[in-house]
């Protein structure tokens, strides 16, 4: 094999193990050596082994197992609870080497690493390994028991695997012995893994962090592992950048009037947040959204805390919610779970493996705040952010509710999920005139307009509805005191309806009564008129017989035409006899 250059850039070779790979960005660096430091039950062996497996079936890599601790019979064993055929590699794949050293062999000086390193050398070669894990390091080196020794054989494996080419492995124990007598391991070694094992609240937790990488980046926070049916997987935060495809599809909440609200529904692929405090029908609600879903032929997972399927479904059965008929069908799956037991980030790994199984494209959380107390810790916030990061990347529609307290309720959330919610809607109480009634209002919705207003939520054995709230001097009104206020407004609007009625019947007699007069009236007008024209030609006919008269007497008489006399001014009297007129030269004459 070849040795790689000291000066040649670092080449990665893939664990399989989900999310690690991402995080050292492309996993461990060939032809090098990792440390992988843990306490007990962190998972070392099941990391190193996982990754010998993985480069088996996936790369066709052969690897070798070197065990300081455990014999090969238990770690077959052992392997089997993963679903990993291990016989069935050793064949031809994977070589197992059960190193386990008597104490009375290592004092008697009879030991040292050369035969085995020979051993190992040789079968390399035989089936081309690329890979080898040595588990359980410290075991050895504390069977020395002589740090000079211990000093040597390290030195000693460290040049075997830099000539040898192989991409190695070693496990170590953590303690605050162990710590400062192979502290050494940490320098020497090329990328070092810290794994921790620790309980929060009553719940473990494991966690995985890079501490050193040689030659290349990586993240360097602290990353949930969990180990499941398939092995170890690391909870990965995904990438800086947030880039998904989104929808202007809308698709109904299952209340109709909520639609309208929020302008044709909920946006495809869009995380919803449903709060309020117990008992204000936020299940009911996304029993609604489960029914809508399976009514549009879509496959949907419900999801509920503390609370069995049964229940779900004979309660929503009472408020007219029917899911068993979508159960049968295969449609609707209802997997209901405790809080408490395994951690959050183990419920969520679970709640993505049952969302790729029923391949769903609707999801309800209900309620998601039940995971409050484990989500204060720190990896819980991340694993539930991831969660509903996959969702959206998938184009998963979900439904979140999340429990508040009524008394101390200011439209926030514990589990601190109301900021990535693109639709959050809250349901509350109002108790008045001893009720205790249910409001519904729009808190926010990303992307679209929505109705500000407040709405009362009623359930009843026919189905859930939204009526409109009434304000009445300064007051909110729900249940009987607006079915009261609607009383005294149809009272009032039929009154009115009356009043109207009455003076358009009063208005329509009124216009008879001018219609009727309206033709006496007529008749009037024409015989004023015809007596204005039987005057007026009186009047006329009159003055022309009199003109016409004098003219024929004029030509009877053969006088000349009637010559037009200017009438003398009255107050000059008429001369009877003849009058002395003086001239301008003082002449006086007669006229």
């Amino acid at each position: 094999m070849k040795t790689q250059s000291p000066h040649a850039a670092v080449t990665k070779m893939l664990t399989g193990i989900r999310g690690f790979d991402e995080i050292t960005d492309g996993g461990l660096p060939r032809g090098r050596t990792t440390l992988v430091m843990g306490g007990p039950g962190c998972g070392k062996t099941v990391f190193a082994l996982q990754s010998l497996v993985n480069g088996a079936h996936r790369a066709q890599e052969a690897g070798l197992f070197v065990a300081f601790e455990e014999s090969t019979r238990q770690i077959v064993a052992n392997a089997a609870t993963f679903g990993w055929d291990l016989p069935a590699l050793e064949k031809k794949k994977l070589f197992f080497l059960d190193a386990r050293l008597s104490p009375d062999v290592v004092k008697a000086g009879e030991f040292d690493l050369v035969g085995m390193l020979s051993v190992l050398q040789a079968k390399a070669k035989a089936i081309h390994a690329k890979r080898i894990v040595f588990d359980g390091i410290d075991v050895l080196l504390s069977l020395l028991d002589d740090p000079v020794a211990e000093r040597r054989e390290i030195y000693r494996l460290r040049d075997w695997l830099s000539r040898s080419g192989l991409t190695a492995i070693i496990t170590q124990k953590v303690g605050s012995d162990v710590d400062q007598r192979y502290g050494f391991l940490q320098f020497m070694v090329d990328c070092v893994l810290v794994l921790r094992h620790q309980v929060h609240d009553g719940s473990a937790f494991r966690n995985l962090r890079v501490v050193k990488y040689r030659g290349s980046g990586f993240a360097g926070d602290e990353f949930p592992i969990a180990l499941t049916t398939e092995g170890l997987k690391l909870t990965n935060r995904g990438p800086t950048e947030l880039l998904y495809e989104v929808s202007d599809e809308r698709i109904s909440s299952g209340l109709p009037r909520l639609d309208n609200m929020l302008r044709g529904g909920f946006h495809r692929g869009s995380n919803v947040l449903i709060s309020g405090a117990p008992g204000t029908a936020k299940s009911t609600l996304a029993g609604l959204f489960a029914a809508a879903a399976c009514k549009r032929g879509e496959r949907t997972l419900y999801v509920s805390f503390d609370e069995g399927a049964a229940q779900i479904v004979r309660d929503l059965r009472s408020v007219g919610i029917r899911l068993a008929p979508y159960q049968k069908s295969g449609l609707l799956k209802i997997y209901s779970t405790r809080t408490r037991g395994p951690n959050v980030e183990d419920q969520f790994g679970d709640l993505r493996a049952k969302v790729s199984a029923h391949q769903c494209r609707c999801l309800v959380i209900d309620p998601l705040s039940a995971l409050t107390a484990k989500i204060a810790h720190l990896p819980s916030i991340d694993a539930a952010q991831q969660f509903l990061d996959y969702l959206k990347a998938e184009g998963i529609t979900v439904v979140n509710t999340s429990l508040m307290d009524e008394l101390t309720a200011d439209e926030t959330t514990a589990t601190g999920i109301s900021t990535i919610a693109d639709t959050w809607i809250h349901v509350s109480y109002l108790v008045q005139d001893g009720e205790r009634n249910r409001a519904l209002t729009i808190v926010k919705s990303r992307g679209t307009g929505h109705s500000n207003q407040v709405r009362e939520l009623t359930l009843s054995s026919e189905g859930v509805s939204l009526t409109d709230v009434f304000v009445a001097q300064g007051k909110v009104l729900m249940g009987v005191a607006r079915w009261e206020w609607e009383q005294e407004e149809r009272a009032t609007k039929t009154r009115t309806k009356a009043a109207t009625e009455l003076k358009r019947l009063q208005l329509q007699l009124a216009q008879a009564e001018a219609a009727a007069r309206l033709p006496v009236i007529q008749t009037e007008m024409e015989a004023r008129s015809a007596e204005i024209d039987v005057l007026a030609l009186a009047t006329g006919t009159a003055s022309k017989l009199l003109v016409t008269d004098r003219e024929v007497m004029r030509k009877m008489r053969h006088a000349d035409k009637e010559v037009l006399r200017v009438p003398r001014p009255t107050h000059v009297p008429r001369p009877t006899h003849a009058t002395a007129i003086v001239g301008k030269n003082g002449n006086i004459g007669a006229h």
